[in-house]
Formats: structure tokens, C-alpha cells, sequence
């Protein structure tokens, strides 16, 4: 292969030999990739099609041996490097210009222990892999709620899904990790081996490796679950989302629930009379009982008079995957921040609607997301996450798909989430970061956890090999 020019960790450009281009690909089970590959502009793509950038090389990993060598390769020549599993993240940091990206997504092996209600699960599997398995068993790992998300980077912010509030996030849930650390090591993290580490990477995002496996615990959840999915008109917010607040302060851990702001889409799967509304979506699984989840949901269903109720008993699969055809790969842009949020107030509320009526583009999706239950439970010493108690978490979910409504759109979504900041204690979900901008929003998510973190990243990855994520820099030694 000729002599290609990478990008190293501090932007500059070097020469890397082609000999050694050659030796890479030669000690790689999977697929090497450059600019002049038949599929390289298929494979460089990710979800969000705001990120349109141009690795040098593309290793797609199929195991743990060849994601060693491609850390070795970047390390050795310093040479910048991204991940990624699903390639999910809105922000855009499974992906890089001019370095190495480590693809994931041909690692997609979910195996189920049944009797132990255990998974292992590798990094590029996504939700839809695993909940494929999962549930032939009845079994769940707590994920989020769209089933093409990868589970790697989901978990390793934390991951919200539809039954956070009964078995907490997709971190609470990790037993176990095989991680390739800066130094090209393999390790194992849990409570019994790497401690540090396996609480840095409960939240942490990518700071510390490469996790090549996960091992999760399951739950029996399904086959079946009730799911809310009640439209009301947007005009009926004053009404509706005061009973829906009071409702989920009294609901059991089993119902897991969201408020959204919404405009019915102009497509075929909705009755014609519905389309282009605005509404409020009532969205929640209630995990339990069958017919007492149908009971329980059921007033949620008569606080007025729906544009439209989707409300039923589903496979939990197919409310995993019902909100995929929203998030179609690389044909929308995304901007998507997140705030936590105070008890909603009624001045809370007001400012709420008023940014929901100026929406600059109808796709737009502005969330509520209720949490307690066993989210709260959990002390924000116990994982790198840190603070949960906050009630609701605010979820900016700006997408469109005219690009020259970008800078619009991105400017809305900013000057919404600075209007929420007086009904706020301050910080928020890093799976949602917008691009990572803000100086300090990295420190304020993290709060009290971040020097610990910013050590344990000193431990494992002194040199910030592992740098495209929310970066936390490691402490000087």
C-alpha cells in the first residue's frame, strides 16, 4: 500500500509508511478500509448525517484481537482514533477525520445464560441484537428505546429505556467488562478485578478503552407489556401534563414513562385525520403484571379526548424497535442536548410551551422523561454517572432534515436550554451533549466524580488515546 497521512491526537498531520500500513492489515482478521475502498463511503457513514467526516483508515474488528492491534497501531504512532459500535452518537464522536476509526459493528454476538439471567454481549451489538436473544427467554437488559442504538455507547453514559425506573440504567446493570486499554492490554473489570476502572466506566462514556464485551444482568420482562402511547392536542398541555406529573409521583417502578411535545408526521402509518397535529404524547411500558399494568394505564387514557390512543399489550420487541422509522441512519440532522430538571413548575411550563410553539422544523421532539424508582436509588458516589435524584430529565431531541435549516435549529435548541436553566439543578445526560461546546458541561455532569475520574483516566489512558467522547482529561501525575 502506498504511504498514507493520518492525523495525530494534536491535529497534526504525519507520514505513516505503507510497509507498515501492510503489516496492519496483514495482523487483522477483519477488514481494512481507505478512501480508495469499493464501500468505504458506505461503512464511514453514522447515523446523524450533520457528521460527514473522512477517516484515514476503517478497521471493521471482528474480535477482541483485532481491536489490540488497532490500538497498538494508534498508540504506537500516535495517531487520532475513534470507536464506535453503533454508531448511534448524535455528537458525532464515533467517528474522525483523518484518523483511525475502530469499527465495532461486525461484533455483534449476544450469548444468554438463562439460569444465571446473564448476557454477554460484544461491542458492536445493538439493542434489537440483544433483545432478540433476551426475550426468547423472557429475559431483558435494561437498554434504551430505539433498537438500532448501539449498546456500548448507550451503556457506557448511562442508558435510559422503558424500564429504568423498575431495574434502573443500562450501567446499573453491568456485571462485567472485557476493556483494551491505551496500553494495548486486554483487562476484565468488576466488582472483583479493576475496580477503578469498572466504576469509571459505569457513566464514564469512552474514556478508558475499548469495551469489546459487556456481561449484563437480565430481568424477566415479556414477552408481553402494556404500552401508553396517548395523544392528546398540544392546546390541552395546561390540562394534561400537571395530572400526568402528579400520576407519575404515584406510580409503581414498574411504569416507565415520558411526556413528549410532537407533531404527527405526514405519513401513511398515521390516519390521515392526525397528520400535522401538534400533540402531547403520553409514552410508558409498564413492566409487571399484565392486567394491573392495563388497569394502572388506563386513566391515562381519559384525561381528555386523544387525537389518538396507541395504547395496548405488545411484545416488548416491538415497542423496542416502534420509534426506529423516526431515526432512519445517515437521512436527518441531529442536535440533541439534555438537562436535568427541578420538580416541573407551572413557570417551568410556560417556558416549556412557549419554545415547543416556535419549533423551527415539525420533526422536532421535545421529551419529559420521568425517573426515580431504582434510578434514584442509587447513591451518586456508586458509579461514575454521579447524581441522579433529579425528577425529570429535559431531552432536546432537535432533528429536521433540510440542512439549511441547521444553524436555526441548533440556535433554538441552545437558547431553549438556557431558558430551562433557572428550573434546574445543574447538569445533565451525556448521551445527549449537543456537540460538546460548552467548556464545563463535562465537570457540571459529573460533579463530584470528575477528579476521581480524571485520575482513573490519568491510570489507564495518560496520554488521552481515548479522546473523541466527552472527554475527561486526565490528571497530571
Amino acid at each position: 500500500m502506498k504511504n498514507l497521512e493520518l492525523v495525530t491526537l494534536s491535529g497534526e498531520k504525519v507520514q505513516i509508511d505503507g510497509e507498515a500500513v501492510d503489516e496492519l492489515q496483514t495482523a487483522l482478521r477483519g477488514p481494512l478500509l481507505t478512501a480508495e475502498s469499493l464501500d468505504y463511503d458506505e461503512v464511514r457513514q453514522v447515523w446523524n448525517k450533520m457528521i460527514d467526516k473522512r477517516p484515514a483508515l476503517i478497521v471493521r474488528c471482528t474480535g477482541t484481537a483485532d481491536v489490540v492491534t488497532c490500538v497498538n497501531f494508534a498508540h504506537q504512532n500516535n495517531i487520532l482514533l475513534a470507536v464506535r459500535g453503533g454508531g448511534h452518537n448524535a455528537a458525532g464522536n464515533a467517528t474522525c477525520d483523518g484518523g483511525l476509526l475502530i469499527d465495532l459493528s461486525l461484533m455483534k454476538g449476544v450469548m444468554v445464560d438463562p439460569q444465571k439471567q446473564t448476557a454477554w454481549v460484544q461491542g458492536g451489538a445493538t439493542l434489537g441484537d440483544v433483545d432478540h436473544e433476551t426475550q426468547l427467554y423472557g429475559l431483558v437488559a435494561p437498554l434504551g428505546v430505539v433498537s438500532e442504538t448501539g449498546v456500548a455507547g448507550l451503556t457506557l453514559s448511562g442508558g435510559y429505556g422503558h424500564v429504568r425506573r423498575k431495574y434502573g440504567l443500562s450501567c446499573d446493570n453491568v456485571r462485567k467488562v472485557e476493556i483494551v486499554t491505551a496500553d494495548g492490554q486486554v483487562c476484565s473489570a468488576s466488582e472483583n478485578e479493576n475496580r477503578d476502572l469498572f466504576w469509571a466506566i459505569r457513566g464514564g462514556g469512552g474514556n478508558f478503552g475499548v469495551v469489546t464485551h459487556f456481561e449484563f444482568q437480565l430481568h424477566p420482562v415479556g414477552p408481553i407489556v402494556n404500552y401508553a402511547g396517548i395523544m392528546y392536542p398540544l392546546e390541552d398541555v395546561a390540562q394534561i401534563l400537571p395530572l400526568w406529573l402528579d400520576f407519575m409521583v404515584r406510580a409503581p417502578w414498574e411504569f416507565s414513562c415520558n411526556f413528549l411535545y410532537w407533531t404527527v408526521p405526514d405519513v401513511p402509518d398515521f390516519p390521515p385525520e392526525t397528520r400535522n397535529v401538534d400533540v402531547i404524547v403520553i409514552s410508558g411500558v409498564h413492566c409487571g403484571n399484565l392486567e394491573e399494568g392495563a388497569a394502572f394505564i388506563q386513566p391515562l387514557r381519559e384525561l381528555g379526548e386523544p387525537v389518538l390512543d396507541l395504547s395496548g399489550q405488545y411484545p416488548f420487541t416491538a415497542v423496542q424497535s416502534m420509534f426506529d422509522w423516526a431515526f432512519p441512519k445517515n437521512e436527518h440532522h441531529h442536535y440533541w442536548k439534555s438537562l436535568y430538571g427541578d420538580a416541573v413548575s407551572e413557570e417551568a411550563m410556560a417556558v416549556i410551551y412557549d419554545a415547543v410553539k416556535k419549533r423551527p422544523a415539525k420533526s422536532i421532539l421535545f421529551d419529559i422523561w420521568a425517573m426515580g424508582g431504582a434510578v434514584s436509588e442509587v447513591p451518586a458516589e456508586a458509579t461514575a454517572i454521579g447524581d441522579r435524584s433529579a425528577p425529570v430529565t429535559y431531552v432536546f431531541n432537535t432533528t429536521w432534515t433540510d440542512p439549511l435549516l441547521s444553524d436555526t435549529c441548533i440556535e433554538w435548541t441552545r437558547q431553549f436550554y438556557e431558558d430551562l436553566q433557572p428550573y434546574s439543578p445543574g447538569g445533565s445526560y451525556l448521551n445527549f451533549p449537543g456537540f460538546l461546546e460548552e467548556e464545563e458541561l463535562v465537570q457540571k455532569a459529573y460533579g463530584r466524580n470528575y477528579d476521581r475520574l480524571a485520575e482513573i483516566k490519568a491510570k489507564y489512558d495518560p496520554d488521552n488515546l481515548f479522546q473523541l467522547n466527552q472527554n475527561i482529561k486526565p490528571t497530571p501525575a
